[in-house]
């Protein structure tokens, strides 16, 4: 009998349900059902040969050793002007870092920033990390509500009912992942008039979809509504969704130098820095060809459009049509309330997602992991035949609903 016991931290948090889903799929699979899985949140696509190319030609020159904490130059370098180009705030050396992944980064700000009594705004629908990254480190998520009929986005209007002495930070996530919403340049300036009004207020933009954008207009950011801010602003990003680089493990931080360093400092004593091959490769998918994220970018759109058309014809969905990343968020309170074939009530959200798991081999993930009740998450990084499939499936299992 094992004798370990975990820190109360550990307790207070949830596995990952989107790793979890994924786990669940892999296990059926192994025990010989065939699934079509929705569930996957990183691009089908293999990373472009140009980017495989520069990782070899690091590890052939000998790039394999411990790289600075905060990264290579190079890497830096580029980042700084991608976020010139993005923004048109321009950002020293040492207002930059790279870690092993957005998430961590990301993990490392909170860690960083929050302890016992910080509070940190977290809109929902929201990605399923945020708030157990919020709580492992003694602070307290304040989930704020954003319906549909605000686009599943935080307004200035209960952003500032939401803020008290103790918060520390609001977590802006666009294009948005479970739903796709981005926000509109006024959006983003009536939130600064707010922040305006509370100094003591940081903000996390995490914008790990920013390339992936069905709008035609280009996306704004807080940075470029708001440069006045940009000492309180943290980016967060990376190069896992835009350029297929998911097992990299790549992604930077972007922000005010103190919390740059302190950011740093936990690396340093943690990771020691990110990969210097994947630093290599990073580097060169944010100055080399882009061609990739364009060709991508219209296959994602395309098959939207196939996901999303067909699923508008399911009785009692609900879909809502994404403006940029690879998800859709379907509402399903048409089918909370009805009985499966043997006679078992749908009651939630969950029970809608193991109904479509088992009648359909169709594998979503739950709303209310995103603090969304009554939807659930479908990925369109996936075949057209994949999403075809699953959707004729999902159609014909609704429809044995009474």
């Amino acid at each position: 009998m094992s004798t370990f016991v975990p820190a109360a931290r550990v307790d207070q948090m949830r596995e990952s349900p989107s790793v979890a889903a994924a786990q669940r799929v892999r296990e059926l699979r192994a025990s010989g059902r065939e699934i079509l899985d929705l569930t996957v949140g990183e691009p089908d696509f293999d990373t472009p040969d140009h980017i495989k190319a520069a990782a070899v030609a690091a590890m052939e020159s000998g790039l394999t050793k411990y790289t600075p904490v905060n990264g290579i130059p190079a890497l830096r370098v580029a980042i700084a002007k991608r976020m010139l180009a993005r923004t048109g705030v321009e950002f020293a050396d040492n207002e930059i870092t790279v870690g092993g992944g957005a998430k961590q980064v990301i993990f490392l700000a909170l860690m960083a920033t929050v302890e016992e009594g910080t509070e940190v705004i977290v809109p929902a629908p929201y990605w399923v990390s945020y708030p157990d990254m919020v709580t492992v480190h003694g602070g307290t998520p304040v989930v704020v509500d954003c319906p549909e009929s605000d686009r599943f986005l935080l307004t200035a209007e209960k952003l500032a009912a939401a803020i008290t002495p103790a918060t520390k930070w609001v977590i802006l996530n666009a294009p948005s992942n479970p739903t796709g919403s981005v926000y509109s340049e006024q959006e983003l300036a009536d939130l600064a008039a707010v922040l305006d009004r509370n100094p003591h207020v940081n903000v996390l933009c995490d914008e790990i979809y920013d390339e992936i954008v069905f709008t035609d207009s280009p996306l704004p950011n807080l940075l470029s509504a708001a440069p006045h801010l940009r000492d309180r602003i943290l980016v967060t990003n990376g190069v896992s969704k835009a350029y297929a680089m998911t097992g990299w493990r790549l992604g930077y931080g972007v922000g005010n130098k103190g919390l740059i360093a302190a950011i740093n400092k936990l690396q340093s004593q943690s990771s020691s820095c990110p990969s210097s091959i994947s630093q290599a490769a990073a580097a060169e998918a944010l100055t080399g060809d882009q061609s990739f994220v364009t060709t991508s970018v219209a296959s994602y759109r395309a098959r939207r459009d196939v996901i999303f058309e067909m699923f508008s014809r399911i009785e009692g969905l609900e879909p809502v049509l994404p403006q940029g990343a690879f998800y859709l968020f379907v509402g399903c309170a048409g089918l909370v309330g009805k009985r499966t074939p043997d006679g078992t009530l749908l009651e939630n959200d969950q029970d809608v997602v193991l109904f479509l798991l088992d009648h359909a081999s169709v594998a979503t993930i739950q709303g209310s992991a995103y603090g969304a009740q009554a939807y659930f998450r479908v990925s369109f990084a996936t075949s057209e035949d994949v999403l075809r499939n699953a959707a004729a499936a999902v159609e014909k299992a609704v429809a044995s609903l009474s």
